[in-house]
């Protein structure tokens, strides 16, 4: 049974120079490490990152409280040690601690005690037969808060191989892709200088219609090239473009203004024109019968919900029962430790919804997720395509594709 010997925290920076905490796990000389990532587009009920008194207090509150009640605690299971760590929070939600520090102990405790039995961190959190991997979902043009408003208004043009035979397959036909997308863009929008957001996304002077009908002129190449398909979708990140006092969608960089209605008919127009696939945050975080009206009208094309749902279980069991939605977007630190991310996780895929684990805008080198949408037995997995946080994470993947061998279930995802 592993047993904690010691455990620790220091301040690091993520991939936008943001304060994090990497936090040590030692389980009798076996030591898990993780640093949480922050996010830029937050839903408004995700768990507070830190506690009121900032980064400085959490690592204080580690140093003080915290180790000296989790050394010397034995957990057979992952369940064990988040529920310990809910425990020792006392509020329901880490707004004591704060889910940086609360994620970063879950998942450096896991791979603490993985390393310990001998075993993957996938196995450990899934059990010996996990083995199915989730396709790979990249970010190629991007726009929203994750370029500062200097792109599109949507936040994230996205495409994912739908027939790759093998996970490196997927991986190397995203790059090829990525790479042609930026040629093309070069050629076509005069302001283009190379430019990429905060997730490796190319930023360009182009609208979204624009935009879309150049992706399918980049998937053509990579077909041509490499035989593999794609689907195209969009994260919309709607609740960003919300203003609540106007009651409006705020379309910056085209002057635009869209109520409700408006809102959904542009999404349906998006869809039919360019054969979309993937739809995710159409709406804004509250809007739970626009996004039943949105999937009973879009009955092929998955629509997935982010903040709306926030990893949250009790938000996933509404939104599952009125199908708000047919997919999920799982970010474990927007609810701070695997048991709560796990347990939206088994709602999801029990009321039928696709789930996408995700990456975050504000990323550390750290790959956990990976195995952790291994073990959750995730449909997609969304981690960017350039940047090193990113690529670290595809690498991964295609890692785990190696060590399961001939266990490997075909990673194909299709609609």
């Amino acid at each position: 049974m592993p047993k904690i010997s010691d455990i620790n925290g220091r301040i690091i920076y993520n991939s936008r120079g943001e304060q994090t905490i990497e936090v040590s796990v030692d389980c009798e000389g076996s030591v898990g490490r993780y640093a949480s990532p922050l996010g830029a587009s937050v839903g408004s009920l995700e768990v507070r990152p830190f506690p009121h008194g900032g980064i400085k207090e959490a690592i204080n509150l580690l140093k003080r409280d915290i180790r000296d009640k989790l050394v010397g605690f034995s957990f057979e299971t992952q369940d064990e040690l988040d529920e310990y760590l809910n425990d020792l929070d006392g509020t329901g939600n880490y707004s004591r601690i704060g889910g940086v520090l609360s994620l970063g102990i879950s998942l450096a405790g896991a791979e603490a005690a993985a390393r310990n039995r001998g075993i993957p961190l996938y196995y450990w959190l899934g059990g010996d037969d996990t083995s199915m991997l989730p396709v790979p979902i990249g970010n190629i043009v991007g726009g929203g808060k994750h370029a500062r408003g200097l792109s599109i208004d949507i936040q994230e043009i996205l495409v994912f191989p739908t027939n790759a035979k093998t996970i490196n397959d997927a991986v190397f036909a995203l790059i090829r892709l990525h790479n042609h997308m930026g040629t093309i863009l070069s050629k076509k929008d005069e302001f283009f200088t190379g430019g990429r957001n905060d997730e490796g996304a190319w930023v360009t002077s182009l609208n979204e219609y624009e935009v879309f009908s150049l992706m399918w002129e980049a998937i053509d190449r990579v077909r041509g090239e490499l035989g593999i398909k794609f689907a195209l979708g969009a994260d919309i990140a709607a609740t960003s473009l919300w203003d609540n006092e106007l009651k409006l969608y705020v379309y910056n960089r085209t002057k635009t203004l869209r109520d409700r209605n408006e809102q959904i008919s542009y999404i349906l127009s998006l869809i039919n024109d360019f054969n979309l696939k993937y739809i995710e945050d159409p709406l804004n975080e509250q809007d739970f019968p626009g996004f039943v009206e949105i999937t009973r009208q879009a009955r092929k094309t998955l629509i997935v919900g982010d903040d709306l749902y926030v990893s949250n279980a009790s938000r996933l069991v509404l939104g599952v029962s009125d199908k708000a939605g047919n997919g999920v977007i799982i970010k474990p630190n927007q609810v701070g430790d695997v048991t709560k991310s796990r347990k939206a996780t088994e709602i999801a895929k029990r009321g039928g919804f696709k789930v996408v684990v995700s990456h975050r805008s504000g990323e550390t080198a750290y790959t956990h997720i990976v195995p952790l949408a291994v073990a959750f037995r995730a449909d997609l997995l969304k981690c960017g395509v350039i940047g090193g946080e990113r690529i670290e994470k595809l690498n991964e993947l295609i890692k785990i594709e190696r060590e399961l061998g001939d266990k490997v279930r075909p990673a194909t995802f299709n609609i």
